[in-house]
């Protein structure tokens, strides 16, 4: 009786830890209240700006340079006008960077070079992936008409970002680079079957 009964209780937990998952995944199709949203927008805002303030200082690559100026500008714009929108729907915005983005700063403070532009540039293409997803869900879900409004509009300008994190992470140069090596392999394994012809 009681192993009918252990069964039984392990059958039960097992169904329950297979819904859990769908659960959690029907939140995330749901998104994210509106005071999450601007929590979370205003605490990436703040990191993108301060961050970018750092690699000012600590970067050596004019491109890096040429985008961490891009990010200052168009994310103080965007902070300012998140705070206005927020202070008006009185919903309260992040005084500081999160956590993660702390201990990014952190450790890129302790980098300079080749090695900051390198690490700060991966970090920005992360940070931009999330804040693209993060405001497209916004521009659909906000129950705010004018966060909702504000969000839509300043997706353009963060998939920009986005587009220009990726050719400064790499992404695009690796590819063009991969195509031309093997170009000149090509080329050199011609050379090399016309010289056994000769």
């Amino acid at each position: 009786m009681r192993r009918i009964f252990g069964c039984v209780l392990l059958a039960a937990l097992a169904g329950l830890l297979a819904l859990a998952p769908a659960s959690n995944a029907e939140e995330r199709k749901k998104g994210v209240s509106d005071q999450q949203f601007v929590m979370k927008a205003s605490a990436a805002g703040l990191a993108e700006v301060n961050l970018s303030l750092l690699a000012k200082t600590h970067g050596s690559s004019d491109k890096v340079k040429q985008f961490a100026d891009r990010m200052i500008q168009d994310h103080s714009k965007a902070n300012k006008e998140l705070n206005s929108l927020a202070d008006r729907n009185r919903i309260p915005v992040a005084s500081t960077m999160d956590a993660q983005h702390t201990a990014a700063a952190t450790r890129l403070g302790a980098l300079r070079g080749a090695a900051f532009d390198r690490d700060y540039s991966h970090l920005m293409l992360k940070d931009h992936e999330e804040a693209v997803s993060l405001f497209e869900n916004a521009s659909k879900s906000a129950r705010d008409k004018d966060l909702k409004s504000w969000a839509g509009k300043t997706l353009p300008t963060l998939r920009h970002h986005l587009e220009e994190a990726r050719g400064l992470a790499g992404h695009g140069e690796d590819h063009k680079g991969k195509d031309h090596k093997d170009a000149d392999h090509k080329d050199k394994d011609k050379g090399d079957k016309d010289k056994d012809r000769d």
